[in-house]
């Protein structure tokens, strides 16, 4: 009778398994660092730093004074990587972001020529502060960037730092003169990251450390190099058929109507086709497995599980779905339809082999 790990992989070669224990411990590290500054949000962390692993962008949704910008800058800070931060205004140009070219004149001969200035975007962590506070031109500049990690100026193309990250925040309650996101630029995120309320001690340790004369000093426990390599595992991390099977499962039962003319192998819920407008696409799918082979990696396995694809479900596919107005009237918001599709999908790994 299978189990959840068929592919322990015993074949891995020496160094691949010493190079995961080696990435197991360092995360550790890193969060333990991340910890000295931020305290809980134990769970938005790991998020934070599986979508690292898994070469992903993250989009952190919360009120304001949860300390969404201060967990970006501590991830930055743990890790030897540049950082930049861009606050979103109204008034922001997308040159302002990408950069520009400048007419310099050369002192010696007379002669002028244009130079690319880099823009803020060219870091490794780029922190997008109130991403919806900017109009669509200057948000869709950061499409180019987030999907083909380049930027093209003035018919030049630039290519950005690996590795690059945009983490970028939103504030969901002040909607009064902001410019939501498109569906189409919400789907360059891996993660949709809902950052709550501390607990009641956590508020208390939170006032008491930060109205002190100490100041913690975050140290740098992961160097670009060994950034790298843990990038580089995670494609390396294998996924039997059935958990990939489980995580199309899961993106398509998403879809309130299936393509013409095809039987699916899981029936539609009927809450789908009461409360689902459009499901996710093809690139969700792609994003549960490999935050799935991250996440599997930091709890130290070298094979995915469907208990990791569920972990990672929500903050995947929370923003790809996008409920219609049944669902509002009913108080229902697409956390509750991913959770219920979950529940509803039925795990099949021991009828896969």
């Amino acid at each position: 009778m299978p189990t959840d790990n068929p592919v322990e992989l015993t074949a891995l070669e020496p160094e691949i398994l010493e190079t995961a224990e080696r990435l197991r411990i360092g995360a550790a590290k890193l969060l333990a660092e991340c910890s000295k500054v931020i305290v809980g949000q134990t769970d938005v962390m790991e998020q934070l730093l599986i979508a690292v692993l898994a070469r992903g962008h993250c989009l952190l949704v919360g009120v304001p004074g949860l300390a969404k910008t201060l967990m970006v800058r501590t991830l930055s800070d743990g890790m030897n990587l540049t950082f930049s931060r861009v606050q979103f205004t109204p008034d922001l140009m997308p040159s302002d972001i990408t950069g520009t070219d400048i007419l310099q004149e050369d002192k010696a001969s007379g002669a002028r020529s244009f130079r690319f200035v880099q823009g803020p975007i060219f870091a490794n962590i780029v922190l997008a502060d109130e991403i919806n506070r900017t109009p669509p031109k200057t948000q869709a500049a950061l499409l180019e960037a987030m999907q083909e990690r380049q930027v093209t100026v003035a018919g030049h193309r630039h290519v950005l730092p690996d590795p690059f990250f945009v983490l970028a925040t939103q504030n969901p309650i002040e909607q009064e003169g902001t410019y939501p996101l498109p569906e189409a630029q919400q789907d360059r995120f891996m993660f949709n990251i809902r950052v709550d309320y501390p607990s009641e001690e956590e508020e208390v340790r939170i006032i008491e450390a930060t109205t002190s004369a100490n100041k913690t000093r975050i140290h740098r426990v992961i160097t670009e190099a060994e950034l790298h390599a843990m990038q580089e595992l995670v494609l390396q991390v294998p996924a039997a058929e059935y958990v990939i099977r489980y995580a199309s499962r899961l993106v398509r039962t998403t879809r309130p109507v299936a393509k013409n003319g095809e039987v699916s192998s899981v029936p539609m819920p009927d809450f789908v086709k009461k409360y689902v407008s459009w499901g996710a696409g093809p690139r969700a799918g792609q994003s549960l497995i490999m935050a799935a082979k991250a996440r599997a990696l930091l709890k130290g396995r070298t094979y995915v599980a469907i208990e990791d694809v569920k972990a990672v479900a929500l903050p995947v596919l929370r923003h790809r779905v996008i409920a219609n107005y049944n669902a509002e009237a009913d108080g229902v918001t697409t956390d509750d339809i991913v959770k219920r599709l979950i529940a509803a999908i039925p795990r099949e790994a021991e009828n896969e082999r």
